[in-house]
């Protein structure tokens, strides 16, 4: 009964009468210094500061509360809470911190800030894996979000999530949002229980808000090599949007590598693509963004580009990726154009200026490659120099910048000229992003957090500036 509690991970004292206790005695229950030395490896102080949070600031007015259990052993296969709250945001001054003291208990941990328009989903799967439902959870840019994800203490087939969301008044001082608790089946489980055949390759898509995609097309090939010489017109299988989600299966007897492309309103085809490794009995979860997307991590991580198993990720080194996304036109041609607009002295001052943010962007790519391939457990003091490094080369990316930007309105040139050069240094910081994502979601710490909060302001001002032109 006491773990019980904990399997829940949502339950208060007083919510569930089967598990009432007086105050007293959950206090004690949470007491970090009397845990078995199991329990004190689970992420208890998110645990408690969510519960407190839920048990001060929680509405009533549509919270959901479920738990299903195996009717043979008694055993919980899933349960979710959700919780509306508002409060003073000095409130939540402690959540950055409890949650990267919990980190070490976890195996997935996340936080967006506000102006980040990565949306955020949770799957909550029944043990037998053939009922499952998507939960939205971050849904706008103005939101932030604390996100982790842990082994359950009884049931190793379990993962329990705990996740707060909230947006703040104008003023910054109230805040409204949700929380989250739930415990499903482990994401990787599901995939390979899914009633299916074992030769059965499925991509599971949604259609982001900021898109109006209404069609994709699909390749596929042995190897990347093969793929990359495939004509336009050597798509294997349309996928129509349908309420903002499109879907593909294909039998396959062996991993191959695969592409999905946009078709746009004029019948031409997006000059940007998506690679994914095509597994047997595996399905893909993806959503779309304008340029990016959200990708499957668990499945990255078991079968995909983090796996060592890859078919795309060896040679992604050659080629000019943008998170899978290749680039067919440079931006940096295009800045390299406009520095030939220039007089000698300017064009060669620029030349040497493009030169040196690449130069840094490359350092950085680099970077991020080796925090997603550090082992986790990691060196602690290992990620925090790779984070500190990136957030050093970041800043001196736009310096660099801002000698480019002077140069360029020096010599008056056009509005249009100048919105290149500022499309070239955001399209730079959102690659960013979408890097520093893919390694967060692997190992987390304060100097991430540190780097995120940068990015996300750089991003910020550079779209103000580009509104200006």
């Amino acid at each position: 009964m006491k773990r019980l509690i904990i399997m829940l991970l949502i339950a208060s004292s007083a919510a569930v009468p089967t598990l009432a206790q007086s105050k007293s005695k959950a206090q004690k229950k949470y007491d970090l210094t009397i845990m078995t030395d199991k329990e004190q490896q689970y992420p208890l102080r998110v645990f408690r500061l969510l519960r407190d949070i839920r048990d001060k600031f929680g509405k009533r007015q549509g919270q959901t509360y479920s738990v299903l259990k195996n009717p043979n052993t008694g055993l919980i296969e899933s349960a979710e809470r959700i919780t509306r709250f508002s409060c003073l945001v000095d409130e939540l001054k402690t959540i950055d911190r409890v949650f990267m003291d919990d980190e070490p208990f976890s195996y997935q941990i996340l936080h967006l800030l506000p102006g980040n328009t990565q949306q955020f989903d949770i799957k909550v799967v029944s043990a037998d894996g053939q009922r499952s439902s998507t939960l939205p959870i971050r849904t706008k840019s103005s939101q932030e979000m604390w996100y982790l994800a842990a082994k359950n203490l009884e049931n190793p087939q379990l993962r329990d999530v705990y996740a707060i969301v909230w947006e703040t008044d104008d003023l910054g001082v109230e805040a409204k949002g949700t929380i989250y608790g739930i415990s499903s089946l482990r994401p990787d489980l599901y995939t390979k229980n899914q009633d299916a055949s074992k030769n059965t390759f499925r991509i599971d898509g949604r259609v982001g808000n900021d898109l109006t995609d209404s069609l994709y097309v699909v390749y596929m090939a042995n190897t990347l090599e093969e793929l990359d010489k495939l004509p336009d017109d050597a798509f294997i299988e349309y996928m129509p949007v349908v309420n903002r989600h499109f879907s593909f299966s294909v039998e396959i007897d062996k991993p191959k590598v695969g592409r999905i492309r946009t078709v746009m309103p004029d019948g031409s085809l997006c000059h940007l693509w998506t690679n994914l490794d095509f597994v047997p009995g595996e399905t893909y979860h993806i959503t779309t963004h304008n340029g990016y997307y959200d990708e499957d991590l668990d499945y990255e991580l078991r079968v995909g580009r983090f796996s060592g198993k890859s078919l795309i990720a060896p040679q992604q080194k050659s080629v000019t990726i943008t998170g899978d996304f290749k680039f067919v036109d440079s931006k940096d041609d295009k800045v390299a154009d406009l520095g030939r607009k220039l007089p000698p002295e300017d064009e060669a001052k620029t030349n040497v200026i493009v030169n040196a943010i690449q130069a840094d962007a490359q350092i950085i790519d680099e970077t991020f490659d080796a925090i997603k391939n550090t082992p986790y457990p990691a060196n602690g003091v290992q990620l925090e120099s790779l984070y500190k490094k990136i957030l050093t080369l970041s800043k001196s990316i736009d310096t660099h910048f801002q000698g480019l930007a002077k140069t360029v309105k020096d010599n008056c040139l056009s509005p249009n000229e100048q919105m290149e050069m500022y499309k070239f240094i955001l399209d730079m910081y959102r690659d960013q992003n979408r890097k520093f994502n893919e390694a967060s979601s692997i190992h987390y710490n304060k100097s991430a957090q540190k780097l995120q909060k940068y990015i996300t302001s750089q991003i910020e001002k550079y779209l103000n500036e580009m509104s200006k032109q």
